[in-house]
């Protein structure tokens, strides 16, 4: 079967399965749920699976669901990824009234997106004119929030990571996957069109506790130790540090006080907080989080408090395969004209598909048919066409390219690809974040 043809055979059923993956996509918005608890999302995918004659493994990493194409095959395996949890946006309209979660991170479209490309393959009957397989994924958690509760899953032995992707690693549920895409919503791109990143920023997170002693606040402030001035000034030390960043670097520090004492009228004793700090490659990041420390140290030494500084490996730094990249831009000129195919570069925000890139080739382009910012409120799709049947399309056609002619092209990029670490150097740099 000539290329051309397989492609369009597979466009072809994708079309025809659009008004299904986009209901599923909408219906998956309507109930948004969070990282390793995406109970009723995971059925409901394992359910659509199951449809299109799939058989699909699940309850990877708690939520995981997961098929092949073919049951037995060899080259290369290509996954396809969506993910299934929401983010915490308490104001967004169709946010979770008791959760506050929504899907104002737009992973409802991912995994609209991926269930077309399942459609494709599945009812297109071209299987047999592809080497190697294709491996469907929709794997949780990739908003790094909760840190307290993840905490204490990873104390019970329940994970041993806090991140979906990093856990799914760990237990070997990519030890089959030879590369790997995903396409996530952009911001503000209102019209169908595409955006090829290259890199991301990478984070460790940081729980924060200052412990100070509590008297009354007003008859005897002089008695106590204000645990609240102390994560102020560190606060304040950190701020301070900013112009000692460089700008290629793309550091970025945020915070938030989770607890900032227990009463107005007593001296605040116990302070805590949650903290990101970000950057463009692994050494930068070792670089910021440790000059961090030592300004949340110093705000607790000026006031006699108690600094505990826990560290927690968080994502590694977004490092996309450029000749994947390539390939997927050809093919979303197929459907998009040139103006609307971007190459967005250095992409400050994180995602767990920097852990994936640097164990195989993988790809994270963003989509249009979405306005407004990500995580907020304002977020609003504007076009499920664009925003999950052409990136469905894409991708297919991207894994066409990969696979087709005993998948000469997918083993031509393996045998060139070297990873940026080893599955067992990668599990090591992360372990030894903790503390």
């Amino acid at each position: 079967m000539e290329l051309n043809s397989i492609k369009r055979s597979i466009c072809e059923a994708i079309d025809s399965s659009a008004e299904r993956v986009i209901s599923l996509a909408k219906d998956i918005e309507m109930e948004p749920e969070l990282g390793f608890k995406e109970h009723k999302t995971s059925v409901k995918v394992a359910d659509f699976m199951k449809g299109l004659n799939l058989n699909p493994m699940e309850g990877l990493a708690g939520t995981g669901v997961k098929a092949k194409l073919k049951k037995d095959s060899s080259g290369p395996n290509v996954a396809v990824l969506g993910e299934l949890d929401g983010i915490i946006c308490s104001d967004s309209p169709k946010a979770n009234r008791e959760t506050g979660a929504s899907h104002t991170c737009g992973h409802h479209l991912q995994i609209g997106t991926l269930m077309a490309v399942a459609s494709g393959f599945a009812k297109s009957d071209v299987t047999r004119h592809l080497g190697g397989n294709v491996t469907f994924f929709a794997v949780p958690a990739e908003e790094f929030i909760e840190i307290g509760e993840r905490s204490d899953m990873r104390a019970r032995g329940e994970i041993g990571f806090l991140g979906g992707k990093q856990e799914l690693i760990r237990i070997g549920a990519f030890d089959d996957v030879d590369m790997a895409m995903m396409v996530h919503a952009g911001t503000d791109m209102p019209e169908p069109s595409v955006g090829i990143g290259e890199t991301g920023n990478g984070f460790v997170a940081k729980t924060i506790r200052y412990l100070g002693k509590a008297t009354h606040a007003a008859a005897a402030p002089d008695e106590g130790i204000n645990a609240l001035n102390a994560a102020v000034l560190g606060i304040n030390g950190a701020h301070a540090m900013r112009e000692t960043f460089r700008d290629d670097d793309h550091v970025r520090l945020h915070f938030i006080i989770t607890k900032g004492g227990d009463t107005v009228n007593s001296v605040p004793a116990d302070v805590r907080m949650e903290a990101y700090v970000r950057g463009k490659t692994l050494k930068s990041i070792d670089d910021t989080h440790g000059k961090f420390d030592r300004a949340l140290r110093a705000g607790g030494d000026a006031v006699g408090a108690k600094t505990e500084i826990n560290t927690i490996p968080g994502y590694l730094p977004l490092a996309c395969d450029s000749r994947l990249n390539d390939v997927f831009a050809r093919n979303a000129g197929s459907v998009l004209p040139d103006s609307k195919i971007l190459r967005v570069g250095h992409f400050n925000a994180s995602t767990d598909m920097g852990d994936i890139c640097h164990i195989m080739p993988a790809i994270h382009p963003y989509t249009g048919g979405v306005s407004g910012a990500l995580h907020s409120k304002d977020f609003t799709v504007h076009d499920y066409q664009a925003a999950v049947i052409v990136p469905a399309k894409i991708m297919a056609m991207t894994i066409v390219d990969l696979l087709a002619n005993e998948a000469t092209e997918g083993r031509d990029l393996l045998d060139g690809y070297r990873p940026l670490m080893t599955k067992q150097e990668y599990l090591e740099t992360l372990q030894g974040y903790f503390s």
